[in-house]
């Protein structure tokens, strides 16, 4: 483990008696309230001193509500020091309105709006949601581009065609570690790397393996080969907590991770487990 309290930039927190999560009804083992007391209770040795909380797909119309919601619990414990809100950027320059909402929290920093679970991920290279984005640098907002590795594509495209706006990619573009395919994917990774406006999220990876029979040595590969790409400075740590727990344990993520960056050196180490986050998400 780290001998240095680590920056996790994807937890997922929510509240069903709270708000409304449509898709948790799908899956028993996370269709429950996970607060920052569930969090700690998860990563168990591993210290962890800065979150970032990613939005958890919220019913339509209730984004704002989340991020209020979870700003409330920044107010009441220092360690959630950053929040990717939903946004949805779909509906071109009007998404501003909502922009100038969630940019009234101290502590958002970022946007999402998830293109995986879209049938035609293309919908994100209309022109109004390339309006949406180029919105962003004028909030200080960055966005987070969760992707299925079959529409790797559209986040080459997004990268390049808003150059002005700073990009991340959640879960290393979720590859098919289950059949072992590492291309087109491995090439990707290597094009968009070329892109200055993008860093890499290292979460969320277990879990595009098979929920039941995954091995450490068919995930390593995988990580190394975005870390060696984009090298430290251009990736951070996350967990991808609640989600994770359809695979493992909190430390377990942190041990594979440790053994992919056995022999960095201590400022890599750093830069990868805390300056990464700390500098795109502008975390104080």
């Amino acid at each position: 483990m780290p001998s240095f309290p680590i920056v996790d930039a994807h937890v997922h927190l929510y509240d069903v008696e709270r708000l409304n999560y449509g898709w948790l009804a799908g899956v028993p083992v996370l269709n429950r309230t996970y607060g920052l007391a569930e969090f700690d209770a998860a990563r168990a040795g591993v210290v962890v001193d800065k979150i970032v909380f990613a939005e958890v797909a919220v019913d339509p119309g209730l984004h704002i509500e989340e991020a209020e919601f979870i700003q409330g619990m920044a107010d009441h414990d220092p360690r959630l020091s950053g929040i990717v809100a939903h946004a949805p950027m779909e509906i071109g320059a009007r998404v501003e309105t909502d922009l100038v909402a969630l940019k009234a929290l101290r502590n958002v920093r970022g946007i999402r709006r998830l293109i995986e679970t879209e049938r035609n991920p293309a919908f994100c290279l209309e022109p109004g949601f390339l309006a949406a984005l180029r919105l962003l640098p004028k909030y200080d907002l960055t966005f987070d581009i969760c992707i299925k590795h079959t529409a790797f594509a559209y986040a080459l495209e997004l990268a390049r065609r808003c150059p002005e706006v700073s990009f991340v990619l959640d879960h290393i573009g979720k590859p098919d570690i289950k059949n072992g395919l590492t291309e087109p994917w491995r090439s990707q990774i290597v094009e968009l790397a070329k892109c200055p406006n993008v860093v890499v999220k290292v979460s969320g990876v277990i879990t595009e393996a098979d929920h039941a029979a995954w091995r450490p040595e068919q995930i390593k590969p995988y990580v190394s080969h975005v870390i060696e790409t984009f090298g430290c400075k251009r990736t951070m740590f996350g967990s991808d907590w609640t989600v994770s727990e359809l695979t493992h344990r909190y430390p377990v993520w942190v041990a594979i991770v440790d053994e992919v960056l056995a022999g960095v050196s201590e400022d890599e180490l750093r830069q990868f487990y805390r300056e990464t986050a700390i500098a795109t998400y502008r975390l104080t």
